[in-house]
C-alpha cells in the first residue's frame, strides 16, 4: 500500500456517512505503518471497544469499511480461523466483523460480515512479521506471494459483499 494521511483515510468511507467518517478515530502512528507489507490498512476504536475500521486501495481509489465486532465468548482451547489471512488464533484472535452495506441497503440496515483476525494484522501474518500469539499458521504449499494473492482476493469478495 501507498502511505496515508488522515485525509485520505476519512475520505475512503464508503458505509458511514461523512460525519461518521470525521467523528472516527484514525490512528495516530500512519508515518510509522510497514506500508510496504501492508495489503490494507486495519485498526480497533481505542474509544469504542467494538468498532474497528478497514481501508485499502482498490480499482485505483481507497475504499473504507467501518465495522463492528463482538468479543468472543468461546472457550481457552477453542481456535478460530480467519476467513482473509487463514491465520488460527485462540479465543478472542478472530471476530465475526460486521460492516454495513453501502448505499440505500445499508441505510435499511443490511450488513454482511466475514471472520478477520481481531487485530487486522492478516498482511503482518501472511508475510511472516507478526507472529499469532499462541495462534498458528498453517504450513502450505503456497509461496508467501500466493498467500498474498489470496488474501488480496478474500478481502476483495468481502468488499463486493459490502458493495453489492
Amino acid at each position: 500500500m501507498q502511505p496515508l494521511t488522515e485525509q485520505d483515510v476519512r475520505a475512503s468511507f464508503v458505509n458511514c456517512s461523512k460525519g461518521e467518517a470525521k467523528r472516527l478515530a484514525v490512528p495516530r502512528d500512519l508515518d510509522e505503518r510497514p506500508w510496504d507489507d501492508l495489503d490494507f490498512l486495519g485498526w480497533r476504536d481505542p474509544g469504542a471497544p467494538d468498532r474497528s475500521y478497514l481501508v485499502t486501495e482498490r480499482g485505483g481509489r481507497l475504499v473504507g469499511l467501518s465495522m463492528r465486532f463482538q468479543a468472543a465468548q468461546r472457550g481457552f482451547l477453542h481456535r478460530s480461523m480467519c476467513s482473509l489471512c487463514l491465520t488460527t488464533h485462540p479465543r478472542g484472535g478472530v471476530s465475526l466483523m460486521t460492516a454495513r452495506k453501502a448505499g440505500p441497503a445499508g441505510r435499511e440496515g443490511n450488513s454482511v460480515g466475514a471472520y478477520m483476525c481481531t487485530d487486522l494484522a492478516c498482511s503482518l501474518y501472511v508475510r511472516g512479521k507478526k507472529a499469532p500469539e499462541a495462534g498458528s499458521r498453517f504450513e502450505e504449499s503456497l509461496t508467501v506471494d500466493e498467500q498474498i494473492a489470496r488474501t488480496r482476493s478474500h478481502l476483495s469478495a468481502f468488499l463486493d459483499k459490502v458493495s453489492a
